[in-house]
């Protein structure tokens, strides 16, 4: 007979489990031939466990907070039913730990909390797109890709050090903590207790590592979701990642603004603010290359199928799709627009949906051909003010920047005024619908598209992106001969980045001067349209530290190697 529990939620399902007994003596016995398919059934108070070979139902428990059970070995789970010890053996490391940890998250919520049947998580978030979501983030390679972007663990680390005076004997809540990493941060920064909260079976993995660092104490795993769970006493400082593609995707900021119910009056949160920039762009070959792809479904004769009727909803398709990749900054042709979100004080309700009214005075002439979107958050502590970028001026990260295109490029002149709005509707697959409205105001020309967030395009290649075409004024063959003869005298080959002192940035030529630097001294905007118009009488030279910042480092690149005058 199975077990019936109300309000119950699906977990993914579990293949190859072998289902032994222990006896009094601790003797292990197969209970079947066969390896099994395991199912878990969560409920308000306890989570339903069934155990089937093919359809037929071999075995079925609960476990709720008074339940006995333990992890053994790598594989292994022992649960005590009905004083009768089962074993519950896994095919990998992995499915035993996120076994373990729906179990261990159930009991958590039952004894910490009295839930409603939906949490405001589960309201928002559609049951499939959680899963996925959660499944995605418990796997320790994708840990590895966020950890190993040197750029944001790296300022992460910094603007907590830089800033140890908010973490000294404070307590700490880190939301959606994953492998931990910021955790250890905000110990070395000198904080007394940490409550890493992680819904996904990387929570495991995370008290390996606190464990092994003998950390165990000052770092505690709440397992759960942070709607859901409860910690014993109120929190300094609130720490977290919750940045997606065009800042707001998965709709992890509303987790992290949700965990300020745990917040002292006059706490912090790092980051604090976060400002998503928009600015329009011109690229033809983008465009043509998603034009491109649906003429594939233009032929009257595929295998003797005509799958001409289709074209208009593949081009439909494609150009719903944001493009995520890096660009030349020089294909902007307006100066950004920035939106900026205070951390410390919105509301959940307001990232549900975003209305952002544009204006941009366009600085060249050309085709629009979409919006480009990029943030920057920045981490106000006491002693400092640290920022991370994802601009395009700055070294790449695995955020990318976002390309929105129209589905009808318009054409603008230099000094014409383009008006219109972004709008973001949150939805039920931790994402956003995007609509766009752009009209020139001098002419009347309008156009518009509706873009799906969760469904984006991934174009980066590793390739530097390529200089928007018609930026040389002078030849660029004898450019690079007379630099070569002003800046060696030696007859023989020499490299060009050599010649030029340049590195690059995202494929930009910026001047290094030996100390790998790339910021103007100001952090405002200002300098990068300076350039970019041609008023250069006032742009200063580098002595602005990437890390060091207190200010936005958003389009400061100084094109020191290139002939300003001639930027247009």
């Amino acid at each position: 007979m199975r077990v019936e529990i109300k309000n119950i939620t699906m977990a993914p399902v579990f293949e190859g489990v072998q289902l032994c007994s222990l006896n009094d003596s601790g003797t292990i016995q197969s209970r079947t031939e066969s390896l099994l398919r395991l199912e878990v059934t969560r409920g308000d108070k306890t989570t339903c466990v069934t155990l089937l070979n093919g359809t037929q139902m071999v075995y079925q428990f609960t476990v709720g907070s008074e339940t006995d059970c333990c992890k053994a070995g790598k594989r292994a789970f022992i649960i005590n039913v009905h004083n009768n010890s089962i074993m519950l053996v896994f095919q990998s490391e992995h499915d035993m730990s996120a076994f373990y940890n729906m179990v261990k998250f159930n009991k958590a919520i039952v004894s910490t909390t009295k839930k409603d049947s939906c949490s405001v998580f589960d309201n928002r978030t559609d049951e499939s797109s959680a899963i996925q979501y959660f499944q995605f983030y418990g796997y320790l390679s994708q840990q590895q890709n966020m950890m190993q972007d040197y750029i944001r663990t790296s300022t992460y680390q910094r603007a907590m050090l830089q800033n140890s005076i908010d973490f000294q004997n404070k307590v700490v809540v880190d939301v959606g903590a994953g492998s931990g990493i910021l955790s250890f941060f905000a110990i070395q920064a000198g904080a007394k207790k940490v409550y890493a909260i992680e819904a996904s079976s990387i929570a495991q993995h995370c008290e390996v590592l606190v464990h092994h660092n003998k950390l165990t104490g000052k770092i505690i795993i709440v397992p759960g979701k942070v709607e859901e769970v409860k910690i014993p006493e109120p929190v300094d400082i609130i720490i977290s990642e919750p940045m997606g593609y065009m800042l707001f995707n998965e709709r992890m900021l509303e987790s992290y603004i949700h965990a300020r119910k745990w917040l002292k009056p006059g706490g912090n949160m790092f980051p604090t603010t976060g400002d998503l920039h928009i600015a329009p762009f011109t690229d033809d070959a983008l465009y043509q290359e998603q034009f491109a792809k649906t003429n594939f479904w233009y032929q009257n004769s595929f295998y003797g199928v005509d799958l001409s009727s289709l074209r208009e909803a593949a081009i439909y398709e494609y150009y719903r799709q944001p493009i995520v990749d890096t660009f030349d900054v020089r294909i902007l042709v307006a100066r950004s627009h920035k939106y900026t979100v205070d951390f410390t004080k919105a509301e959940e309700k307001d990232l549900h949906t975003i209305d952002i009214p544009v204006k941009f005075t366009l600085l060249s002439s050309g085709t629009v051909h979409g919006l480009a979107f990029w943030f920057d958050v920045a981490f106000k502590g006491s002693n400092q003010t640290i920022w991370l970028s994802t601009a395009p001026t700055e070294p790449l990260t695995h955020w990318y920047q976002v390309r929105c295109m129209l589905r009808s490029p318009i054409f603008a002149k230099a000094g014409q005024t383009l008006t219109g709005r972004v709008k973001l509707v949150s939805n039920s697959r931790q994402s956003y619908d995007i609509d766009i409205d752009l009209t020139v105001e001098e002419t009347g020309i309008t156009s518009s598209n509706s873009l799906d967030l969760k469904n984006p395009f991934f174009r980066y290649t590793g390739q530097a992106p390529n200089p928007p075409p018609g930026m040389h004024t002078t030849s660029p063959t004898e450019s690079y001969w007379n630099t070569l003869q002003g800046t060696n005298n030696t007859t023989g080959p020499v490299s060009n980045s050599a010649a030029t002192g340049a590195i690059m940035t995202n494929g930009l030529m910026v001047n290094d001067d030996g100390n790998n630097r790339g910021h103007l001294t100001t952090p405002s905007n200002s300098q990068y349209y300076a350039l970019l118009t041609g008023n250069v009488n006032n742009v200063s030279g580098f002595e602005y530290d990437n890390y060091a910042n207190g200010g936005s480092p958003m389009m400061n690149t100084y094109y020191n190697t290139a002939p300003l005058n001639n930027i247009t």
